[in-house]
């Protein structure tokens, strides 16, 4: 029987990964940063097994080895936190936070897990974003973030390949849970640590950020969206390297590619309300 260890899974994309595989017979293991989120998890399925699993508690991390079969067929890297804000004002502790959840974690639970996976000849999964490829204004941190991991996956996709192991990026656009629907109080929240000079000095890159979050949920694709792909990833006899939800997100990445970089520059510029000074 196929077993997935799937890290982020209280809510969301990672929830609706674990629902979906453990329908398709998977054994799932749910990896929630608090147990109530597990059981909740068993009360909608009780196929699915809660692992605590903070992805930057090292305690966490190594406590997997007791916890795994020791045959492992594939793992899902899903947990994630999104860090708003210009790049000059950014939180330092903020910004590292955003790493070792987004990268640092990532590459953690998939170090722990290899070993297992060589057995099985299995699939190690990221789930990345579209955000990995194009880099908006106010949104350094999360890029910088989804860039690094996918450069890291990029590597790790090679040398897996002695042992047949794949590793495949998932790459969403914005996804209808709530780390978008909370978008607007994210920013309040980022605002609200601004002095008041900071906040004078970028007040138009502010409510550029305040009316995208607003326009977010409008286009957010549902996450069945993103699950499709998941399971073509773990299922597929020869998977693809990246996988786009949603031919708006495909038609998204040919079109950033392709236009040239100083006028990538003036549309997001526009679309955040970002002017240059005469």
């Amino acid at each position: 029987m196929n077993s997935v260890l799937v890290t982020g899974a209280a809510r969301g994309i990672g929830k609706a990964i674990c629902l979906r595989l453990a329908q398709q017979g998977w054994t799932v293991y749910a990896g929630v940063r608090k147990l109530s989120d597990g059981a909740a998890l068993v009360e909608q399925d009780s196929r699915i097994t809660p692992v605590l699993l903070d992805v930057t508690n090292s305690d966490h991390i190594d406590a997997l080895d007791q916890v795994l079969p020791t045959e492992l067929s594939a793992v899902v890297n899903n947990a994630g936190v999104v860090a708003d804000g210009p790049v000059e004002l950014l939180n330092l502790p903020t910004v590292r936070n955003q790493f070792e959840v987004n990268v640092f974690g990532a590459l953690a639970v998939t170090q722990a897990v290899l070993p297992r996976l060589r057995t099985t000849t299995g699939r190690v999964v990221f789930i990345s974003s579209l955000s990995g490829r194009i880099s908006l204004p106010g949104m350094g941190a999360y890029n910088s973030s989804k860039f690094a991991l996918e450069g890291l996956v990029d590597a790790l996709r090679i040398e897996l390949r002695p042992w047949g192991i794949h590793a495949c990026l998932i790459e969403p656009g914005p996804i209808a849970t709530d780390l978008w629907f909370d978008a607007g109080d994210t920013i309040a929240a980022t605002t609200a640590q601004l002095t008041d000079e900071q906040r004078s000095l970028y007040a138009t890159h502010l409510a550029g950020l305040r009316r995208m979050s607003q326009q977010i949920p409008k286009i957010a694709a549902p996450a069945a969206s993103v699950v499709k792909q998941v399971e073509k990833a773990l299922t597929a006899k020869r998977p693809r390297a990246r996988y786009i939800p949603g031919l708006s997100g495909r038609i998204q990445v040919v079109a950033t590619t392709l236009t040239p970089t100083p006028i990538l520059d003036t549309l997001f510029a526009a679309a955040t309300g970002i002017r240059r000074n005469k």
